[in-house]
């Protein structure tokens, strides 16, 4: 995948411009489970995801919460948080698949933001649009009860993995809704009894969709 196709004001910007883009953008890949970007990280740089997901969360006292996913022809700006005036926000960046992507160093992305109001504008409409999802996160937290939570990323999952038996452990559950792993397998026991999902080592089988549905809009 070309680095032109993760923006779309390819054809806005200078000829100039395209060539610092497209010269400063390093392709590097990560393992599923590798660590791409931690508190302790410099300011990395913007990451383009060409193909695999990453997971973007916060961790805290040993609980973890997940803000958003990104996905193919995704970017993320968090990891290059320096660039942004005024905001300070410390996340971990995770790969969840194997996955290969761009990083387009800070310094240089910071300077063409400087020069260029398309990129500029661009840029403040992928920040809009992560504020919106993690407002969207804190709204479901604080207003919507944890089973309705549960079933909605079961039902989540399904689809990003286009399959219902999700190789899913508790733990990984509750690391992504920012909960215990005991409170999910409780809660998953008790779907289990109402006939929605089937538990087996590692794997949940999600066995009434319709009642999932229902359960995630209470």
């Amino acid at each position: 995948m070309e680095l032109k196709e993760f923006f779309p004001i390819w054809g806005k910007i200078s000829q100039k411009d395209r060539e610092i883009l497209a010269g400063s953008a390093v392709s590097r890949s990560s393992r599923q489970g590798m660590i791409l970007h931690n508190e302790n990280s410099d300011c990395d740089g913007l990451y383009a995801v060409k193909s695999g997901q990453l997971r973007v969360f916060i961790s805290r006292e040993g609980r973890e919460i997940t803000l958003f996913r990104l996905l193919e022809r995704d970017i993320c700006l968090l990891s290059a948080s320096c660039i942004l005036s005024d905001i300070q926000f410390d996340v971990l960046i995770q790969a969840e698949k194997d996955t290969e992507y761009y990083t387009i160093p800070s310094k240089i992305y910071k300077q063409l933001m400087n020069t260029s109001v398309e990129i500029s504008n661009f840029t403040n409409q992928i920040m809009s649009a992560r504020l919106t999802e993690v407002l969207w996160l804190i709204e479901q937290i604080v207003f919507k009860r944890l089973d309705s939570r549960l079933a909605e990323f079961l039902i989540d999952e399904c689809h990003f993995e286009g399959s219902d038996k999700l190789k899913l452990t508790h733990e990984q559950i509750a690391a992504h809704l920012g909960t215990a792993r005991e409170v999910i397998s409780r809660m998953l026991k008790y779907f289990e009894s109402e006939g929605t999902v089937k538990l087996s080592r590692g794997v949940i089988t999600l066995t009434d969709m319709e009642k999932l549905k229902s359960i995630s809009q209470m």
